[in-house]
C-alpha cells in the first residue's frame, strides 16, 4: 500500500512539474521568425541600419541596431527586458554584453534574463565574416538560446 501511495505521489509530482514548465514557456520552438527592416528613421551617425525580429504575433518584436565601431560591426539587440550585442570582429561573429552607453535596460535585469553560460558559448558563432542578412539570421536563430528558461515567454 505504501508503495502504491509513493508511486502515485511521484506520478502526480511529475505531471505538476511538466505543466509548470510548459506554462513558463521553457524551450518552446523558435523555428519561425520574421525579420523586417525599419526605413525612414533618423538614426544618427553611429547607427547604420535597424531591423525588428518577431517570433510571435502576440509579443513585441526585438529590435536589432547595426552600429559601426573601431573593432568592426555590432548588432545590438534591444528588448524591454534585456539587451545583448552580436559583434563582427577579426575573431569572427559572436555574442557579447552590450556597452553601457548603448543600453537602457539595467545590467542587473539584463543579466537575469540572459544566460551568462550561453553568452560565453556564443562568443564565436562563426569565425567567418558575415553580411547583414546572414548576421540577422544567426541572431534570430541563436537569440532564443541566450534567454534563461524562466524568461523565454518574452520572445513568444
Amino acid at each position: 500500500m505504501k508503495k502504491l501511495n509513493l508511486l502515485s505521489v511521484l506520478v502526480l509530482a511529475f505531471l505538476l512539474v511538466s505543466v509548470s514548465v510548459s506554462a513558463t514557456g521553457v524551450r518552446t520552438q523558435f523555428k519561425s521568425f520574421e525579420i523586417d527592416e525599419v526605413d525612414n528613421l533618423y538614426m544618427g551617425k553611429s547607427v547604420k541600419a535597424l531591423w525588428t525580429v518577431s517570433y510571435s504575433a502576440n509579443e513585441d518584436p526585438v529590435t536589432v541596431v547595426k552600429r559601426n565601431t573601431l573593432a568592426g560591426v555590432e548588432y545590438v539587440v534591444h528588448s524591454k527586458h534585456f539587451q545583448v550585442s552580436y559583434a563582427l570582429t577579426d575573431e569572427g561573429f559572436g555574442a557579447k554584453e552590450t556597452r553601457r552607453s548603448w543600453s537602457d535596460v539595467p545590467k542587473k535585469i539584463s543579466r537575469a534574463v540572459i544566460s551568462q553560460e550561453e553568452l560565453a558559448r556564443q562568443k564565436v558563432i562563426t569565425p567567418n565574416k558575415v553580411d547583414d542578412e546572414t548576421a540577422l539570421g544567426l541572431i534570430a536563430s541563436y537569440l532564443p538560446d541566450l534567454i534563461n528558461d524562466g524568461y523565454t515567454h518574452l520572445l513568444n
